[in-house]
């Protein structure tokens, strides 16, 4: 079973260095911005798989969880304290090495907060908020659970176009880069391309690797429970609705890192990341993928964020996704790689039965 497990994971890094090296041989590096992009929004897309694919709980919500992640980091790397250097607060935060001083765009100096210390806050107020309205929320069902989620994501919408401070239709720009290690930090810049590529591609195969592990856990059968038969799961005493709550949350976790790296890479973010277009691009992939199937819908996510990114869609790119979730919902509901993916399992396991059984 381990073994199992793993060669998915090597075969993710093995195609991680091939594409790049394909780059290389092919002259067209500029595609690992695209494809460094791509991995970002495949970290909302997984942890989408795994709150409706694996706990049951349709999200129509989560560009609005990753617009907090982004919003956040991007407001309080941006947001200027020198005026306020002397107060005791302040004063404090920039000891703790919270604040940093920086260039501006025009040579100037500014204190701001540190990329790693928005970063944290951007992610635990997603995290707060998730859990705030994950608890009544996730007592609904079906549509009802759908247009609740959807509300959400109208709010944060709304919420980030009509206030000033977060720029308004013109969003946020000039956010700094973000510091990993020294000469190393997520940003646009074209000499920091390859490195970015290979740290966001390593934190997608990471987030699988625990994700993985998840579902294959007492965790991941208890989630399958609640997702076959809610009722009849409680009834033999798990805990459906703090599985659910956990679940919202870690998937609202994983789009706010995303949107918290994304904006740091793009060097800004806008409203249209918090549109309810957004969430049904990312609900679906996870359609396409399969719902049950965490490879099959970062396959997905690959393929149709990098052709959308790439501009193949056209002014038809939110028409393409709509139509795709529509195609997919009415002749295949599993989704056409889970399924293919899970023929291809199911063989692998009944050849290695009857390989034993010769034995």
């Amino acid at each position: 079973m381990k073994t199992m497990r793993l060669k998915p994971i090597l075969g993710l890094l093995a195609a991680i260095v091939a594409v790049h090296l394909l780059t290389v041989v092919t002259g067209k590096g500029f595609y690992l911005t695209q494809l460094t992009m791509t991995a970002y929004y495949s970290l909302i897309v997984i942890g989408l798989c795994l709150l409706m694919g694996f706990a049951g709980q349709i999200s129509l919500g989560h560009a609005g969880f990753f617009a907090i992640g982004g919003y956040t980091s991007a407001v309080l790397t941006t947001l200027d304290l020198s005026a306020s250097r002397d107060t005791a607060l302040v004063a404090l935060l920039a000891k703790l090495d919270i604040l940093t001083s920086r260039q501006d765009l025009y040579g100037g100096s500014v204190l701001t907060f540190h990329p790693w210390a928005a970063s944290i806050i951007a992610v635990i107020l997603a995290f707060c908020i998730a859990y705030a309205i994950g608890i009544p929320v996730l007592k609904l069902k079906g549509h009802y659970l759908a247009m609740a989620t959807l509300g959400f994501g109208t709010i944060i919408f709304s919420i980030v176009l009509g206030t000033q401070r977060f720029g308004a239709a013109d969003g946020i720009s000039s956010v700094p880069s973000f510091p990993l290690i020294p000469a190393v930090s997520v940003s646009g810049n074209a000499s920091l391309r390859v490195k970015n590529y290979y740290f966001a591609w390593i934190l997608v195969t990471i987030t699988m690797v625990l994700l993985a592990n998840l579902i294959n856990s007492r965790v991941g059968r208890a989630l399958r429970a609640i997702h076959g038969a809610e009722d009849a799961s409680k009834a033999m005493g798990i805990d459906t609705s703090r599985y659910k709550l956990y679940t919202f949350t870690l998937s609202a976790v994983l789009a706010a890192l995303a949107g918290v790296f994304l904006t740091h890479f793009n060097g800004g973010i806008g409203p249209s990341e918090a549109s309810i277009m957004k969430s049904v691009r990312y609900l679906a992939i996870v359609a396409v993928g399969g719902m049950g199937s965490l490879w099959g819908t970062l396959i997905m996510s690959v393929l149709l964020n990098f052709f959308s990114l790439r501009g193949y869609f056209g002014a038809f790119d939110d028409a393409v996704f709509g139509g795709i979730l529509i195609v997919i919902m009415l002749f295949a509901p599993d989704g056409i790689m889970g399924a293919d993916l899970r023929r291809l399992l199911n063989l692998d396991r009944k050849n290695k039965s009857q390989a034993i059984n010769l034995k």
